[in-house]
């Protein structure tokens, strides 16, 4: 016999921390969203390590701004001061993004490809208006609605999983991987997005004929 334990209570220096600390997250979030969208992560990724003028200069940007968000990227833990001395000026100060962190953030390709999750969810954020007004008064906020930033992101997020996973799951299904073999069958991929589904369908069926359809694209 198993006897519940009642849940204590939280006090409000332990709330007010968790709070915070949520806060903190949601800025480092927004941060990696820029740093996405600049193409920085990647510069710095395809490219080593950076000062703020390096960066500048390969991936565009404002020289002020690409320090500031260097040197909060590396407070964050997300990147690493590779400068060695102490004497460095603040402007000659280089930048590394590490490898586990380099995949997360710029390999398309990988299964832990999150970058995208910073998008989306600051396209989820300026809707906030909206949905403000649908609690208030019912309705809804449609996807349409939340642009670029949820749809692309979604997209991408998905992406490596469709073109590395899609067929072996498929394959497990014996009597779905049966009729998409046949050359006669035909695939129609409904809510493809932007059609990585439809590819990967396409890839391990090469027989078959594949369609994809969206609303959204």
């Amino acid at each position: 016999m198993t006897t519940a334990t009642a849940p204590r209570d939280v006090t409000a220096d332990e709330f007010a921390e968790r709070l915070f600390g949520a806060a903190l997250g949601t800025l480092e979030i927004l941060s990696i969203y820029l740093g996405d969208r600049l193409g920085w992560y990647r510069a710095l990724a395809h490219g080593g390590p950076a000062s703020a003028a390096d960066l500048v200069a390969r991936a565009g940007g404002d020289p002020r701004y690409a320090r500031e968000w260097l040197e909060q990227q590396a407070v964050y833990g997300i990147l690493e001061v590779v400068d060695g001395s102490g004497e460095d000026s603040a402007d000659d100060r280089r930048f590394a993004l590490p490898a586990g962190a380099g995949e997360v953030l710029t390999d398309t390709s990988s299964l832990g490809y999150l970058a995208p999750l910073a998008r989306m969810l600051g396209g989820s954020a300026v809707q906030l208006p909206a949905l403000l007004a649908a609690y208030r008064h019912g309705g809804g906020v449609s996807w349409g609605q939340f642009g670029d930033d949820a749809r692309e992101s979604q997209a991408d997020m998905n992406r490596p999983w469709f073109e590395r996973e899609l067929a072996g799951a498929l394959q497990g299904v014996e009597e779905v991987d049966a009729v998409l073999r046949r050359p006669s069958a035909r695939i129609a991929d409904i809510g493809c997005g932007a059609g990585w589904s439809s590819i990967a369908l396409a890839r391990a069926y090469p027989l078959a004929g594949v369609d994809g359809y969206d609303v959204d694209v």
